[in-house]
């Protein structure tokens, strides 16, 4: 009961200040141009800063356990494409393909993980490690997926040859802020440079707006009658993030015989609701923000029951 009680703690504030983003809009506190604003703001800006700040101000790059960062990198892969794939083959409207692939297997490891470890476990335990392993990959993946998903939707009079399609969606994924970030982070971490702390606490003040801002955004371009249209392959990409991945994906972990620490943080990783950063870089990046802010919905939602019945699961089979 306390973990579902803390599930709900989590999860309902986001979707109240979504909630939020969509009466403000209707009362016309806001309106698209702001929405339109916000969305580049998160994406070029906050959002960057935010992940820079994940990976250059921890040190766990230089300690990391060799198995358990492989396997949360390679799992990582594996489910993005896999659900890459099953969206592109069954999915009859290919316009849904990157915003559908993305949302189904992209969660919120960074912003939730964290906090639901520290209340399993009483500390962060490996949940560091598993963002450091796997969201980077949870973004460059999803750069990749949107960028290629764009340019294999478009018209035959709008497609260019094989060369330049690759040459531009290339060029996109080394230009995209999201990428930037995380690569800037990087020597930072393994050099362990220790940051002024003007400088700390500026970007600190950056990076705890694009949450916020990236939930009143995806309230404020709410459409009921876009998200209506959308509702089927929102409740299949719900289903494949927050019970099919875990199904699959759990019972390899189990099979490695990983720590409970280090179970708690795979968990995390496959079950956590899908991040709010899929909304902007959709919209960013030319993909369908409806059926993606309808995933976020959904999976913020339900996500505290699912969660529980899967903490329920391992405990009951003493793996953490």
């Amino acid at each position: 009961m306390d973990n579902f009680i803390f599930s709900l703690n989590v999860t309902i504030p986001i979707f109240l200040v979504i909630l939020l983003g969509y009466i403000l809009r209707k009362i016309g506190l806001i309106n698209e141009n702001f929405v339109s604003i916000a969305n580049k703001y998160v994406f070029k800006c906050a959002l960057p800063v935010m992940l820079f700040q994940d990976i250059a101000f921890t040190d766990t790059l230089r300690s990391a356990k060799g198995s358990f960062v492989l396997f949360c990198a390679l799992v990582t892969i594996a489910m993005f494409l896999l659900v890459w794939l099953c969206s592109y083959v069954f999915l009859k409207d290919k316009n849904l393909v990157g915003a559908f692939a993305q949302a189904g297997a992209r969660g919120s490891a960074a912003i939730l993980g964290v906090a639901f470890v520290e209340n399993i476990s009483g500390s962060a335990g490996m949940a560091p490690l598993m963002i450091v392993s796997a969201v980077p990959f949870f973004n460059i993946l999803s750069v990749i997926i949107l960028t290629f998903s764009v340019d294999l939707n478009k018209s035959a009079g709008e497609k260019k040859s094989h060369g330049a399609v690759i040459k531009k969606s290339l060029f996109n994924i080394v230009t995209n802020p999201i990428i930037i970030g995380i690569l800037l982070g990087i020597p930072f971490a393994l050099l362990n440079v220790k940051f002024p702390a003007i400088a700390t606490r500026t970007m600190d003040y950056v990076a705890r707006t694009a949450t916020p801002v990236a939930l009143i955004a995806i309230g404020g371009g709410f459409d009921k009658q876009e998200a209506t249209r959308r509702v089927k392959p929102a409740i299949w990409a719900s289903l494949i993030k927050l019970v099919i991945l875990p199904a699959v994906f759990l019972p390899l972990a189990v099979l490695f015989h990983f720590a409970s620490s280090e179970m708690v943080a795979i968990l995390i990783m496959l079950a956590s609701p899908t991040t709010v950063s899929c909304y902007i870089m959709a919209v960013n990046m030319e993909n369908d923000g409806p059926l993606t802010s309808n995933v976020i919905l959904l999976t913020t939602i339900f996500s505290s029951v699912t969660l529980t019945g899967w903490i329920f699961i391992l405990r009951s089979f003493n793996l953490i």
